[in-house]
């Protein structure tokens, strides 16, 4: 939580009425220091310590030591908060780009504003256009030509808009071509290059869009496809052999590093399930059908093939999944939170990876057994904020998937604030704190 450093001053007094005036604030973060919602994560693939992570409600943040210390990036730069999408160019990590407003649509989802894209590892960004896009599911960058890059562009999650589908740049996002779309109700929302040949793309589009109180997923604007020249035709996979006949929903893509005819999908239908192709995505074969995959498929439903190896392919849902037997069969990773959203895994590496969830990013450096902390991601979303009248008074906050807390306006031994000066009043989530005025130890959350 960010606050004031002084009280708001009193400028004029005009029919009655008070003006007040901002001029002059200085605000400082008093915290809580825990992570919040990320869903857009990435690696430098020739720097083992260097990791970008896109918050929901908090910009774009890089790491240099491998998670131990986080720098925001974007401040100045960005003008919307949520990022979507987060990708570092294969043949030049100093070239960054970040896709604005996530695809996790839960009821409180935040737009963006297109696409970012930075040249020295995130030191300066530029807006690059798309921003009628509003929400973007993935960004993937060409292996060899940093200036050639994809983006899925969902679209606007509350009505239909034109400006969905999946766009290409070949000039680093001076020009985009959209080259592949159906409509305004279905947006792209994922993707993934051949790491051989990235003319060969696959491409899922997602009927879908919600309400504060309603969700609607699926219809005849879903679907799988495959292109082999680059983006420029396309072909729909989506009614090939093995495949669910009926209704469709969300469906993640992804390509195996080793085998580029072993495509792995995960399907959102009445009979969905984890898929494998082992011929380029012409057939397909029924793999694991537990349901742990594909809960709440509009916020999960993420799917990762591993660069070495063709039968390890991960599943990220409220919990983390792994397969070693192309995906037939998941075992759970234990990570440090739940609800996740995204995963880098190295190239060269598969050991070494970073995962975004409702707790920040951490990262490991041994495959998921282990995982970095989270403590110095000042990026939590918080819902709703009040304060009690001590001195010095806290501040009281419901933050997304982190619980409540009640943080001190300053610290009670006058240095910074300590994460031992804060602490939960209640469970929940999203809810309102209330403190009653004239005893400010009842706290109602």
């Amino acid at each position: 939580m960010w606050m004031g450093g002084r009280e708001v001053s009193v400028v004029g007094r005009k029919g009655g009425t008070i003006e007040r005036s901002l001029d002059g604030f200085a605000f400082r973060c008093i915290g809580p220091y825990r992570g919040g919602r990320v869903v857009a994560v990435a690696g430098d693939p020739l720097d083992s310590r260097v990791f970008y992570m896109g918050a929901s409600g908090g910009g774009v943040w890089k790491t240099t030591d491998g998670g131990v210390i986080w720098a925001n990036v974007s401040d100045g730069f960005f003008n919307r908060a949520s990022v979507g999408a987060i990708a570092v160019a294969p043949s030049d990590p100093r070239v960054v780009y970040a896709g604005m407003g996530e695809t996790c649509i839960r009821s409180n989802v935040s737009h963006g504003d297109g696409v970012y894209r930075s040249v020295d590892g995130g030191l300066t960004w530029a807006h690059v256009g798309l921003a009628p896009t509003r929400n973007i599911g993935r960004v993937r960058v060409h292996p060899r030509d940093p200036n050639t890059a994809y983006v899925a562009a969902f679209g606007h999650v509350y009505r239909p808009n034109r400006e969905r589908g999946l766009y290409r740049t070949r000039d680093g996002g001076t020009t985009w071509e959209l080259v592949l779309h159906r409509g305004p109700r279905a947006g792209a929302i994922d993707l993934a290059l051949d790491p051989h040949d990235p003319a060969v793309i696959y491409c899922s589009l997602w009927e879908a869009h919600r309400t504060p109180w309603t969700l609607s997923s699926g219809g005849p604007g879903s679907g799988l496809f495959k292109s082999t020249d680059g983006g420029d035709t396309w072909s729909e996979l989506t009614r090939r052999p093995g495949l669910p006949e009926g209704v469709l929903g969300k469906i993640g893509v992804a390509v195996s590093g080793p085998d580029p005819n072993r495509v792995y999908a995960i399907v959102e239908a009445a009979d969905g399930a984890v898929f494998r192709s082992d011929d380029g995505g012409e057939s397909w074969t029924r793999c694991s059908e537990d349901r742990n995959l594909r809960t709440r498929s509009f916020y999960y439903h993420h799917i990762y093939a591993d660069p070495l190896d063709r039968d390890v392919v991960w599943v990220l849902n409220a919990d983390c999944w792994r397969s070693a037997d192309g995906g037939r069969t998941f075992a759970m990773v234990a990570t440090p939170h739940t609800d996740n959203h995204d995963l880098w895994i190295d190239p060269r590496d598969p050991r070494r990876l970073i995962l975004g969830c409702d707790s920040g990013a951490v990262i490991s450096s041994n495959g998921g057994e282990s995982w970095s902390g989270t403590t110095s991601q000042a990026i939590g979303e918080m819902y709703h904020v009040t304060t009690d009248r001590r001195t010095p008074y806290r501040v009281y906050g419901g933050q997304q998937d982190g619980s409540t807390i009640a943080i001190p306006s300053r610290s009670l031994h006058g240095s910074a604030i300590p994460a031992g000066e804060s602490y939960a009043v209640g469970g929940g989530e999203s809810g309102h704190i209330a403190v009653r005025p004239n005893e400010p130890d009842v706290v109602f959350a």
